[in-house]
């Protein structure tokens, strides 16, 4: 239903390689991405870099809201990374209903 994609972590474009270290699945956020490493912390306005899931801990700077259909930002790299991926659009609110129902979200499979 909805097919992942090869991200480029470090664009082609900034002179990222299309190896497997600067390879991450991508489940279509990355044409939110496009070239950009670096976007507005839309709390402070400040430019942060973008979450590299090959660096960083998921659980530092991201968390699932209560009913586990939205990812929240707790830095600014992670609320930074929501907005400019737009990992909360509709659709992807709707496929983790689904997993909820079917017991196969990613944060229950973890409990």
């Amino acid at each position: 239903m909805f097919p992942f994609e090869a991200d480029h972590i470090i664009p082609r474009s900034k002179g990222g390689s299309t190896s497997l270290d600067n390879l991450a699945l991508s489940c279509g956020c990355h044409r939110f991405k496009a070239s950009r490493t670096h976007v507005r912390d839309p709390k402070t306005g400040k430019l942060v870099r973008l979450f590299n899931p090959r660096k960083d801990r998921w659980n530092k700077h991201f968390r699932w809201s209560k009913d586990l259909t939205r990812i929240e930002g707790l830095t600014a790299i992670g609320r930074a990374t929501v907005e400019a991926l737009r990992l909360n659009r509709d659709e992807l609110v709707q496929l983790r209903m689904l997993l909820i129902t079917i017991g196969e979200h990613p944060a229950q499979r973890s409990e």
